[in-house]
């Protein structure tokens, strides 16, 4: 049993045996149905940050769509130092973390095919190391070249007359929506415990198949959690323990999502659903005078700001397809609870303004939770938010919640999967 001390002021502050991220937030989340009038524009700090990032996409759309991209570095968690928006301005950033060195900088993610990884540099004039070309052609296997030694001849018949899939390999890698509160909620030596303990009551002793590989995959998590502990230290933090105010619970989940996004280059590498547990923490902070709306704001601002930034290699085929080179971090908000309630919070309408306070952009892809039962202000401010920038998705929550429950995420443009315990492939 784990008692978190420093949680005072939160219900449910006892766990017992599993790691439950919802029941944290549906004990303590306080539903809003105001309106929009408590919002805050646009910090300097904002506004700054903003402009110097906007300079660096209008550079990447001159070059062709790409502004600077690896060649020599192997993307993983500790494979590069601390990165800032601008080095000049890092000490406005609330939030920090990138996934390379450099804003804008594309990654080498060669695990997953690395004729697609070269593809991805050549395409766009850069040349990569030819030894990692021997590294991962020699001397370790990638996931394509697993994938093409599992085919029967007739997959690869019915796979190059498109009768399979028509998609690109660069779809394949599957969507992922991890639990990234996880992190901010019970702090990663937490985590690395549960894992631990994972590891312990694996199997009953004797040595299958299937136990073999689910120990041999649990010890990855766990490294991987160390690793995140590491990448996080870079930049001063020490996110070993929970989240102690919002501050700290906005930075440990980015984290969590910046360890995902620095080793896995899925079609649709999504946010989840924060909104409504990030609100527990800001109202908390404001009801205690720690934090005032204009600091709630910007918080959130930055943490989108950051989700604007995401960007992967890819090869033209799929840009071609999709017209572009689109990463659907889809982010959720609103939606309602199994017990009725409506899960909007002041953060919904946070997460929502940042299309107001930094203008339209296609990510994160805002995604609306939609049910005829939510709070009529919020139903009004995302519509006029809808047709001021064309920027939010809506998704069923009446036909998603009795399948999946009131704490599933979108995967990529509509699909489901239940937050931190499913994936797609």
């Amino acid at each position: 049993m784990t008692d978190f001390k420093q949680w005072e002021g939160f219900e449910g502050r006892i766990w017992k045996e599993e790691v439950n991220t919802r029941d944290f937030i549906q004990k303590n989340y306080k539903p809003y149905d105001g309106d929009e009038s408590f919002l805050a524009g646009p910090t300097e700090a904002t506004n700054k940050l903003w402009g110097a990032l906007q300079v660096l996409q209008k550079e990447e759309r001159a070059k062709g769509g790409v502004l600077d991209m690896e060649t020599e570095v192997v993307s993983g968690l500790t494979a590069y130092g601390p990165g800032y928006i601008d080095p000049e301005l890092k000490d406005l950033e609330k939030i920090v973390g990138l996934q390379t060195d450099k804003p804008l900088k594309r990654a080498f993610m060669p695990y997953g095919g690395i004729k697609m990884a070269e593809q991805a540099c050549t395409t766009y004039g850069y040349t990569p190391s030819p030894k990692l070309h021997e590294i991962f052609t020699q001397y370790t296997r990638t996931h394509n070249q697993a994938v093409f030694d599992a085919y029967t001849p007739e997959m690869k018949k019915a796979r190059h007359s498109h009768i399979v899939t028509g998609l690109p390999d660069t779809y394949g890698r599957g969507r992922i929506v991890g639990d990234y509160r996880r992190v901010a909620l019970y702090g990663i030596d937490f985590l690395i415990r549960e894992k631990q303990n994972d590891f312990a009551n694996c199997g009953d002793g004797t040595m299958l198949d299937d136990v073999i590989r689910q120990r041999e995959e649990i010890a990855l998590q766990i490294n991987a959690l160390k690793d995140m502990k590491a990448m996080a230290a870079t930049y001063g933090y020490d996110i070993s323990q929970p989240a102690a105010n919002a501050k700290e619970a906005v930075q440990w989940l980015y984290f969590g999502y910046l360890a995902a996004i620095k080793t896995q280059n899925g079609a649709a590498m999504s946010v989840g659903r924060v909104s409504t547990f990030l609100d527990i923490y800001i109202q908390r902070d404001l009801e205690r005078g720690l934090l005032t709306e204009t600091e709630a704001q910007e918080l959130i601002d930055h943490l989108v700001m950051k989700f604007r930034m995401v960007k992967f290699a890819r090869i033209p085929s799929y840009n071609q397809l999709f017209s572009g080179d689109p990463v659907w971090a889809t982010l959720e908000v609103a939606g309602i609870g199994m017990d009725g309630r409506s899960m909007v919070t002041k953060t919904d309408f946070r997460f929502l303004h940042t299309l107001e306070n930094m203008g339209p952009a296609p990510e994160p892809n805002m995604t609306v939770l939609y049910s005829s039962a939510l709070p009529k202000t919020f139903k009004d401010y995302a519509a006029r938010i809808s047709i001021k920038t064309s920027s939010v998705q809506y998704e069923n929550d009446d036909v998603m919640k009795p399948v999946w429950g009131d704490d599933y995420s979108i995967c990529c443009c509509v699909s489901a999967t239940q937050t931190g315990k499913e994936m797609q492939f």
